[in-house]
């Protein structure tokens, strides 16, 4: 079985294409599933939509979840369309993301930390400023949110969990082995996934999150995985999945996950 987990639309306004779009580009690619995810509203601001270019609107959430449900009804028999969704990891509104998010049938939530101290993950600005201790510290921070995004039951995915190198590679290179090996045995005691996401190829850092090294340390946590191409554009669905998945078995990994109706299914490699 085919799947790709993480796909956006123009609903959150950074991202090309229906959802209807991303479904026939997945039927195209050979899948037999297909995740809708995109980006939840940022419930925590008092504002119906606080950052237009990046989140859908707080109304639209409503919208976003009869359009996938009844897409999924339309395509039933020809590809497995699955209401999914990402939700930042912000542990002030953590709380209000459970309660609203529960409202919904989400076959998974994928949860992403893409903020750090307040400031993007993605800001390549943030590392001229700190000393090399500050950037261990930054980095430890950015590893101890996941864990906590972990633990918290939210998740049934974490999404791109070394994304802060998209814009600076060196990221990979600050030394703090501890905080990443904490993180990854507590996502492993906590039987959350982490996504292989393919977008890494589309920022500076030019590759897939997280990185072999990683991912070789999540094998040793018994830590499960699953693949998202993270698409903003139709064309990028599926994109390396069948390289990710020789990578993969390289690696060690026997088999990789989906989730419908919160049920994690495996799929051998």
């Amino acid at each position: 079985m085919k799947f790709d987990l993480h796909t956006h639309h123009v609903r959150c306004g950074h991202a090309d294409g229906t959802i209807r779009d991303y479904i026939e580009a997945g039927i195209a690619a050979g899948l037999g599933v297909i995740g809708i995810s995109d980006h939840t509203p940022y419930f925590g601001s008092a504002s119906e939509q606080e950052f237009p270019h990046i989140a859908m609107s707080k109304s639209e959430l409503v919208h976003y979840v009869d359009e996938v449900l009844s897409l999924q009804k339309e395509y039933a028999g020809v590809i497995d369309v699955l209401l999914g969704i990402e939700a930042d990891y912000l542990p002030e509104h953590a709380e209000l993301y459970r309660k609203t998010l529960s409202a919904y049938p989400f076959d998974y939530i994928i949860g992403s930390v893409h903020n750090v101290g307040g400031i993007s993950i993605f800001n390549k600005n943030r590392w001229k400023k700190l000393s090399p201790q500050g950037q261990i510290t930054d980095k430890s921070t950015y590893y101890r949110l996941i864990a906590d995004s972990a633990r918290s039951g939210m998740f049934q995915i974490l999404g791109h969990i070394d994304a802060m190198k998209g814009n600076y590679p060196a990221f990979s290179d600050i030394p703090a082995d501890a905080a990443v090996d904490d993180c990854l045995r507590i996502i492993g005691e906590n039987g959350v996934s982490i996504e292989i996401n393919t977008s890494g190829c589309t920022k500076k850092c030019g590759g897939w999150y997280p990185s072999d090294a990683i991912l070789e340390r999540a094998l040793h946590y018994g830590v499960e995985v699953t693949f998202g191409s993270d698409a903003h554009k139709p064309s990028r669905v599926a994109e390396d999945r069948e390289a990710v998945a020789a990578r993969l078995k390289e690696i060690g990994f026997t088999r990789w996950v989906y989730y419908k109706q919160r049920e994690q299914i495996a799929v051998p490699l």
